[in-house]
């Protein structure tokens, strides 16, 4: 490829991981928005989708394997949203509610805490070995550049984007549109005079985790099927990513969740692409004669290669907190209701 097909390759890869990226994202700043909580037990969650859709989907493949790819695809996420659900409404009902007036430090141990041990129950239900997804279904590139070794996108990549789109549409609808919205706009803001107001706090705040966790289920079958694979280590390091996105977009905002997700998709897989070629010793051989000798039996001697990539996030992440701690749309706990 040349270095602009590149490129485009390496955007809709990061568009695409990006996407995924905010829908994980929205859960984390949508409960910090309302109860200031870091909720780091987020990833773990979205774990559980990918595998309670991992086990309905090879349950069906192998008992009928004539059912349509996309009704299998579609009965594994319908089954893994309810339980998502069930997680999020329970972590909050039995863990962080006996907390909401502790020290913040509380909390905070408490949701690592959780975490830890949302793993090992999925380590002790589904083991330690990774789980692949069965390719039900077909993968079709579509060229963009139009030359036959150019970028391309697949059905899955807009598919992912697509549901992404359709999904955030959908959130911000429902605060900025509804009841339920106006109630977790007046809780974010001042949860006292919510509550004198009439409106049930505990029951906004469970809904709260509840439409998070259902975000993040709909994102671990993303993550599951556009990888092949699942394990039950894989939601802490995406749930650090999607932190960092929240953080880069600003946390408790909404709009910089989405934004976040996406440029964070795009810097990861941009600095994958080009990491290597920018990194390469050979450019130096000139300089040393040993150098020099290794480059003409491989002209691809590279500092860091492309397995570097999720160094990205958290490079970004460090870069925010020192330049921009409120993320690039600025910080925003709560909304005029």
């Amino acid at each position: 490829m040349d270095w602009h097909e590149v490129l485009i390759q390496q955007t809709v890869n990061g568009v695409t991981r990006g996407a995924v990226f905010a829908l994980i994202a929205l859960g984390y700043t949508m409960v910090y928005g309302i109860i200031q909580l870091i909720n780091f037990a987020h990833g773990e969650v979205v774990m559980i989708g990918a595998m309670v859709a991992l086990t309905v989907i090879n349950t069906l493949a192998g008992a009928q394997p004539g059912l349509p790819p996309l009704v299998v695809l579609g009965a594994g996420v319908l089954c893994a949203i309810p339980v998502c659900m069930a997680v999020g409404y329970s972590l909050e009902r039995v863990a962080y509610r006996p907390l909401r007036r502790a020290p913040r430090l509380a909390p905070l141990i408490t949701a690592i805490g959780l975490s830890i041990i949302l793993q090992h129950v999925a380590l002790m239900i589904w083991s330690r070995n990774p789980r692949s997804f069965p390719q039900i279904v077909s993968v079709v590139p579509y060229h963009i550049t139009g030359t036959p070794e150019g970028a391309t996108i697949t059905n899955v990549q807009i598919a992912i984007i697509g549901t992404s789109i359709a999904m955030m549409a959908g959130l911000l609808a429902l605060v900025y549109r509804t009841k339920l919205g106006i109630a977790m706009r007046a809780t974010s803001q001042n949860q006292t005079v919510a509550g004198l107001m009439g409106i049930d706090i505990d029951r906004v705040i469970a809904l709260t985790f509840v439409i998070g966790a259902t975000l993040g289920a709909v994102a671990g079958v993303m993550v599951g099927t556009y990888y092949g694979v699942a394990h039950y280590q894989m939601g802490f390091l995406l749930g650090l990513k999607a932190f960092a996105a929240a953080v880069l977009g600003g946390i408790g905002n909404l709009a910089g969740a989405m934004l976040g997700g996406l440029l964070l998709g795009v810097i990861e897989a941009l600095g994958a692409g080009y990491v290597g070629e920018l990194t390469n010793l050979c450019q130096l051989s000139d300089w040393s004669t040993a150098l020099a000798e290794r480059c003409a039996n491989d002209p691809n001697v590279t500092l860091f290669g492309s397995n570097y990539q999720d160094v990205f996030a958290f490079l970004v992440l460090i870069a925010v907190l020192i330049f921009r701690p409120s993320g690039l749309l600025g910080e925003r706990v709560s909304d005029r209701a």
